[in-house]
């Protein structure tokens, strides 16, 4: 059975063969297992995927070696980087990116005189891929509850206020969303768990706080809270949005409730919205071929 293709490349000297290794280094290619003898030596680099295309007529207008890339605007600003640092202050052995008639972006990259590599992605990034079921950002008809701690409150109720801000941001009814307060983070996965086997609510927002001391017990606070709340989730079957900030200091955890790092309660609540939205889309597939035509599986 074909197990891979390998392109074999002699360098036209050491410097080309150092930089060769280093722009795909820099690119984010994983590196094999080469070899080095007395008088020669390897830098295979490998990727996921591999095809050996035959042409019949005229050639297209590409290099030969094509490399299939996703974010190709970052892999170009890498390349150019790479080229202004090895000695081409404009980096013109990098090519501007265009469009291509097979409905794709490329550019080139010569590393050598004569050595001339293609990078390309579809210009429909999903283009031969099979399309994700994703969550939509839409909280219209959706039940909440938000569980948040008291204890470190100057951060919690940053928080929250994160958390009701996407919520109502995002269509979302006052009405809809049940807030409980809980003494610190150590019993909200109690809380999560007794609000989940209601089935009153779609999706729960888990909020606390939990500062580094110069004890153990931050640990061993931390780990029970993140288990209580994964089993909660896992065993009744609805999503938990984790926003429990663990940080080693008061200045660390207002910077990720909201004074510099984004606030980690709102995202935590467009997480909860997302996976509601997943879950019913998931179980309208899933029900869809019973009610097409009574298949059973």
């Amino acid at each position: 059975m074909v197990k891979g293709i390998t392109i074999v490349r002699k360098a036209a000297s050491p410097a080309v063969f150092e930089g060769l290794a280093g722009l795909f280094g820099a690119l984010g290619f994983e590196a094999g297992k080469g070899w080095q003898e007395e008088f020669s030596r390897s830098a295979p680099f490998l990727a996921p995927l591999g095809n050996l295309e035959f042409v019949d007529g005229t050639l297209p207008a590409t290099p030969e070696i094509l490399i299939e890339v996703t974010g190709l605007d970052s892999v170009h600003e890498i390349a150019s980087k790479w080229a202004k640092a090895n000695g081409d202050p404009s980096a013109e052995t990098v090519s501007p990116i265009s469009g291509t008639h097979w409905k794709s972006r490329l550019f080139t990259v010569e590393p050598a005189p004569g050595l001339v590599f293609g990078f390309w992605e579809w210009a429909d990034v999903l283009a031969g891929r099979p399309v994700a079921v994703e969550g939509d950002l839409s909280a219209a008809g959706m039940r909440f509850a938000i569980v948040v701690a008291r204890w470190n409150a100057v951060i919690t109720d940053r928080l929250l206020q994160g958390s009701l801000d996407a919520l109502y941001r995002s269509g979302a009814r006052r009405a809809d969303v049940q807030v409980v307060r809980v003494p610190g983070a150590w019993e909200v996965p109690s809380a999560a768990r007794t609000i989940a086997e209601t089935g009153s609510v779609d999706a729960i927002v888990t909020l606390g706080c939990l500062l580094r001391g110069e004890t153990a017990h931050y640990e061993a606070i931390y780990n029970e809270v993140a288990r209580g709340i994964g089993q909660s989730q896992q065993e009744t079957g609805v999503p938990h949005a984790f926003g429990v900030l663990t940080c080693d200091t008061l200045e660390q955890a207002l910077d990720r409730a909201g004074l510099k790092a984004g606030n980690k309660g709102f995202e935590a609540a467009v997480a909860a919205i997302e996976m509601v939205s997943l879950h019913r889309k998931i179980a309208v597939q899933e029900s869809a071929p019973s009610r097409a035509g009574g298949v059973s599986r």
